[in-house]
């Protein structure tokens, strides 16, 4: 696969273990759920963003590192009466580091109904091409 979660130092497991340590229980922001798809000319990446404006949705390229990342606010609901709460709310980013055939320069984005899609093009060097078999 050209498109793989980026990890800075492959340390991901063992920071998350050592935030546990000193978890309070308070909600500290979420990762939106994505799917990657890939087709003949280029990959898509679909997130659930449900309850996140479009004006907080940032999606930028940078050393080859696609990041996708924004906030949803926190609903100031009464917190009595909770019995249990998972909805979170803040800030967020998902980052996915890129493969050589993924033209950069063309990657589109557009937000519907709480997903966000984003299409990565393949360079055309990148796409399968049939090529003829001819007998002599």
């Amino acid at each position: 696969m050209y498109l793989t979660r980026y990890r800075p130092m492959g340390l991901g497991p063992f920071f998350r273990g050592f935030d546990r340590l000193f978890d309070d229980g308070e909600p500290r922001g979420y990762a939106p759920a994505v799917d990657i798809t890939e087709e003949e000319d280029h990959f898509l990446i679909k997130a659930d963003l449900p309850g996140v404006d479009e004006k907080d949705i940032e999606v930028k390229v940078h050393d080859g590192v696609l990041l996708l990342s924004g906030k949803r606010e926190e609903t100031r609901e009464e917190e009595e009466g909770y019995s249990y709460r998972e909805r979170r709310s803040g800030s967020f980013c998902r980052q996915f580091r890129l493969g050589r055939n993924v033209d950069a320069e063309k990657i589109e984005a557009a937000y519907k109904k709480g997903v966000l899609e984003v299409k990565l093009p393949k360079k055309e060097e990148a796409k399968p091409r049939q090529i003829a078999v001819s007998s002599n």
